[in-house]
């Protein structure tokens, strides 16, 4: 008896829904606003917010797990609130990404790896507190770098305008202080003030590299170019007034293949 009135009430319910013009509708110009919410449909919203509160809790708790531990096998010290707003980030990009295709990469599980540790791993090597990260894309490796280091001060550059929306959006969203954004091509950025540190992740061939942003580095500045295999040919094709200071292979848990990053300082310094 019990069963059958609960299943007549949820009829009527719904029945009441179809005829105010509330179930189905999706626009809402097509909704009799004249009648009240009826109390089922209101039990069914509240119940999809209740299940979307769920799901982001639980991917959200996956990201920091993965997060915390996997950070300290790429050196980093990671607080609480760190690991909470890298996986912010993350589940930022990748709802951006399904309507944007600003990664090939689509698990936010695998984002840890490939986005997050790979970034972070070139942190011991960034040099003074200006940073300029060219070619960011989607904001890597510069977010997760500025992220991790709030005393370091670093701009994003990208011509891609759909990749800066979208980390302007994340910037904003996340209340990020150390972050400007800078929606530009390398070749017709002027900064005001030179940079200690000029940073590249997958842009282009490190003799590219070095003619086309050495002059955004100042006296005493360095390029850091983060590459896979040892880049052997592309280091005995240096533009004069470069040399390398350090080529370091560095290992990224849970990523295959090689891993190499390039410091380079201006000859005679």
């Amino acid at each position: 008896m019990t069963i059958l009135l609960a299943r007549s009430r949820a009829a009527l319910s719904f029945a009441l829904i179809e005829s105010a013009g509330w179930f189905g509708a999706t626009d809402p110009s097509e909704r009799d606003t004249n009648q009240p919410i009826p109390f089922g449909y209101t039990v069914f919203l509240h119940r999809r917010w209740v299940i979307g509160l769920d799901i982001v809790s639980t991917a959200q708790a996956e990201l920091e797990k993965r997060l915390a531990e996997g950070l300290p096998l790429v050196g980093a010290s990671p607080s609480d609130e760190q690991v909470a707003v890298l996986a912010r980030f993350l589940r930022l990009l990748d709802k951006w990404n399904k309507a944007f295709n600003l990664s090939g990469v689509r698990d936010p599980l695998e984002m840890v790896t490939r986005h997050v540790l790979d970034s972070v791993s070139v942190s011991p090597y960034l040099h003074g507190l200006s940073v300029l990260d060219v070619g960011t894309g989607a904001g890597l490796p510069g977010m997760p770098l500025a992220l991790m280091d709030p005393q370091r001060q670093f701009s994003l550059l990208d011509s891609g305008g759909k990749k800066i929306r979208f980390v302007r959006h994340a910037v904003g969203e996340m209340a990020i202080g150390n972050v400007s954004i800078v929606h530009e091509r390398v070749e017709d950025y002027a900064p005001a003030d030179p940079f200690d540190t000029v940073l590249c992740r997958a842009f282009t061939s490190i003799g590219d590299f070095a003619r086309r942003c050495g002059h955004l580095a100042g006296n005493g500045g360095r390029l850091i170019a983060m590459k896979g295999r040892f880049p052997e040919a592309e280091l005995a094709s240096l533009p004069n007034g470069w040399k390398p200071q350090e080529v370091a292979a560095v290992n990224i848990p849970g990523l295959a293949g090689d891993r190499h990053i390039v410091v380079l300082q201006r000859t005679g310094s």
